[in-house]
């Protein structure tokens, strides 16, 4: 099977040496002039992992979307829109492609869903899958196993796609809710921005009342759009809480943490883009989301402070559900 992944960053390196531990024919895409893309294709590695000498790497977007049928996407969310674009002025056929989202977010301008961005690109009809759930590539790579989510409208594509790209370090489960996938997927690097507040103020005891509260809101957000609210609780959202919330390795909580403490972070988090984003969905959909509207203030004002936290945790007495 030949499959070309898109994003030369550490997922998108992690998911080519992935699928080429499991035996596909994998082409890695990066930016015309991606210093990321440079150091692999010169030293065959990066901070995280080695890249096989079988995988072809290559800055040519035509050639490496015309290579395979399967094409993964890992980039940021906010860029799909373009990379999308830019995709179709390739000129090729991209009917019978089938699109899989390797990555969590929230359109922040429209609060589209990825899956919505492709397919109002290339029809309703497109072949789109996401591939969302836990783990770090640190983690993956020193031979920890994990347990994942493909998720997709078309039942024949969301099985094909687990039997193929099944291993020894990756369980994948069938998704059976895109709406809630996407938005769990998306929603919980919301929720790691606020557990690394937790962390920077020295309140991490509510990191509990996090996870249940945080859950809580989701699932009523998914559940207005649509989707079954049960999935708040499944491996796309609270199932993705430890790699998020607690991890050294989590970009979401770190920001957080670096947030409370008044002190600079250099790469700004998915989450960030995903609060402004998910607050317009609540207002859209009539959710309230006291949480979520908590981590967006904080950014707004770049500082959390022990007050902002008590009057969001100990707000009015009411019933838990």
């Amino acid at each position: 099977m030949n499959v070309s992944v898109f994003g030369c960053g550490r997922w998108g390196s992690f998911i080519a040496w992935y699928l080429n531990k499991i035996g596909k024919n994998v082409t890695l895409w990066g930016r015309p002039g991606s210093l990321r893309l440079k150091k692999l294709a010169k030293e065959r590695k990066n901070d995280w992992l080695e890249i096989d000498e079988k995988i072809n790497i290559t800055d040519n977007l035509k050639y490496a979307a015309e290579k395979s049928d399967i094409l993964l996407i890992s980039i940021s969310a906010q860029s799909l829109s373009s990379f999308m674009q830019n995709l179709k002025s390739t000129g090729i056929n991209l009917k019978n492609k089938i699109f899989v989202l390797c990555m969590k977010g929230i359109e922040e301008s429209t609060g589209r869903r990825l899956s919505e961005i492709v397919k109002d690109c290339l029809g309703n009809n497109s072949n789109v899958a996401v591939w969302v759930g836990p783990g770090h590539v640190q983690d993956f790579v020193s031979g920890t196993p994990n347990c994942m989510i493909i998720d997709s409208e078309k039942e024949e594509i969301k099985k094909m796609l687990v039997e193929e790209f099944s291993g020894h370090l990756i369980r994948f489960y069938y998704g059976s809710d895109l709406i809630g996938s996407e938005i769990g997927a998306a929603s919980k690097n919301v929720m790691g921005i606020a557990a690394g507040i937790l962390d920077g103020l020295e309140f991490e005891s509510l990191k509990g009342a996090l996870m249940s509260r945080g859950t809580r809101e989701i699932a009523r957000l998914i559940k207005a759009m649509g989707g079954n609210e049960l999935s708040a609780y499944g491996l796309s959202h609270l199932g993705d809480y430890q790699a998020t919330l607690f991890s050294q390795h989590s970009n979401n909580r770190k920001f957080g943490e670096m947030l409370a403490l008044g002190k600079p972070f250099d790469k700004l988090a998915e989450g960030v883009y995903t609060s402004f984003a998910i607050l317009k969905l609540g207002e859209k959909y009539g959710t309230d989301l006291p949480i979520c509207a908590a981590v967006n203030k904080a950014i707004k004002e770049k500082t959390a402070t022990k007050k902002m936290i008590t009057d969001l945790f100990l707000r009015s007495i009411k019933n838990e559900f």
